[in-house]
């Protein structure tokens, strides 16, 4: 998605303006995207939320899943997201955070090679002055917020993970005449949620756990979604007779 990352700076940006965010082809080959559990509320209704786990920082992460495969976002039709909701990580394109020299501390960047970015059109980053346009101190806001989120996410899949309440995702998928399994993910284990002792649940809605973890369960009905999305002969509409057919049983 991100294609040339630097930070910003008055001496190479004083000239930069930014493009508003109408078209979100760079996200069309997105199938993955990181989401904070501030978030889990409104996307549960939309996107299946899974987590997956970094190996190299020995965590995990929920994401939404976009797409059944690599390489493909289902939800962007022409350049258009066709759904309600966006990901925030998502939405802050082409800004960033990185981390400076002291861990402590982040620096505002953006991704220079951006259709976004360009020196005629759009909202300057920085006045006639030199100083800090308006766009810079949303964009700072929003970024900072995101990261007081990140910390909270982290601390919910760091406690989850303490508690060995993942369990691989492995689901089989049919796509016309062929059968596709979805692996490689990780969700909440219901059935050990269930057995969690009084004190265990009540810790975990102390910590305001609770909403965010049946939020996440809730969603992998969404894969359904993604299914008529990506094969239109998922989605069947029963003639009103087959509706009420299970009524038969019952007597």
């Amino acid at each position: 998605m991100f294609k040339s990352i630097v930070p910003i700076t008055k001496e190479s940006h004083k000239k930069t303006k930014i493009k508003p965010l109408t078209n979100f082809d760079f996200a069309k080959e997105v199938n993955l995207s990181t989401i904070m559990v501030h978030e889990f509320s409104r996307a549960a209704s939309i996107y299946p939320i899974v987590f997956i786990e970094d190996k190299e920082k020995d965590q995990f992460r929920p994401t939404v899943l976009l797409g059944l495969e690599a390489g493909e976002n289902l939800f962007i039709q022409d350049g258009k997201w066709n759904a309600s909701y966006i990901p925030a990580i998502l939405r802050r394109y082409p800004f960033a955070l990185a981390q400076t020299e002291d861990k402590s501390k982040y620096t505002v960047c953006i991704d220079d090679k951006s259709d976004l970015v360009n020196t005629k059109e759009g909202q300057p980053l920085f006045n006639d002055k030199g100083e800090p346009g308006e766009v810079m101190d949303r964009v700072k806001q929003y970024l900072g917020e995101l990261q007081q989120m990140e910390k909270f996410t982290e601390d919910f899949s760091t406690y989850m993970k303490e508690n060995n309440m993942f369990t691989p995702l492995n689901m089989k998928v049919k796509l016309g005449d062929e059968i596709k399994n979805i692996s490689g993910a990780y969700v909440i284990n219901e059935e050990r949620l269930n057995s969690l002792s009084d004190e265990k649940f009540l810790e975990m809605r102390a910590k305001q756990y609770i909403s965010v973890t049946y939020s996440h369960l809730s969603s992998l009905s969404q894969i359904e979604r993604l299914l008529g999305f990506k094969d239109k002969s998922q989605v069947t509409t029963e003639a009103i007779e087959d509706r009420f057919s299970d009524n038969k049983k019952i007597n």
